[in-house]
């Protein structure tokens, strides 16, 4: 958790860039919240993001409780706490999460019915797709490699 308030105001310059706020004259604007927690129903604004900081010291599959999902092994490191918390006020018939990074990241969810991981799902960014239950999910998102921590754009999106 250290090394990530260490990284914020880097990761900050990256939001920035990647909002396309940064010019020669830079006002003071407020820094984009991260690990937000948010609750939807199905008239959501689709996409929705959120922002963090992957990684952790924790072992995913020791967060997930096992080694391997259906939707992909459950790798990287996370933080003992989860990233984000998504209540989800309706049962969802498609609704995908994607972590964007510029490096390697790992998801891990879990929630009424059980709990998901994934790596790599589009190149290097994971992701978790298909039906959700109402209900309330814990979202982690880790650094495939222990002590690297990242700036990620979480993607909550219910288009296929």
């Amino acid at each position: 958790m250290r090394q990530k308030m260490l990284n914020q105001s880097i990761i900050l310059a990256f939001f920035l860039t990647l909002a396309g706020l940064t010019t020669s004259k830079v006002q003071a604007q407020p820094a984009p919240p991260l690990f937000e927690n948010v609750t939807i129903d199905r008239n959501f604004s689709s996409p929705m993001t959120l922002r963090g900081i992957s990684g952790g010291s924790v072992p995913a599959q020791k967060v997930a409780g096992r080694t391997e999902t259906v939707n992909g092994p459950c790798v990287g490191f996370v933080d003992t706490e989860p990233d984000h918390t998504l209540v989800l006020k309706d049962f969802f018939e498609y609704l995908r999460l994607q972590a964007q990074s510029p490096q390697d990241t790992t998801i891990i969810v879990r929630g009424p019915g059980g709990t998901w991981c994934n790596d790599d799902a589009e190149g290097k960014d994971p992701g978790i797709g298909g039906e959700w239950l109402a209900g309330s999910y814990d979202v982690w998102v880790g650094s495939f490699d222990k002590g690297n921590y990242y700036p990620y754009i979480l993607r909550i999106t219910k288009e296929r």
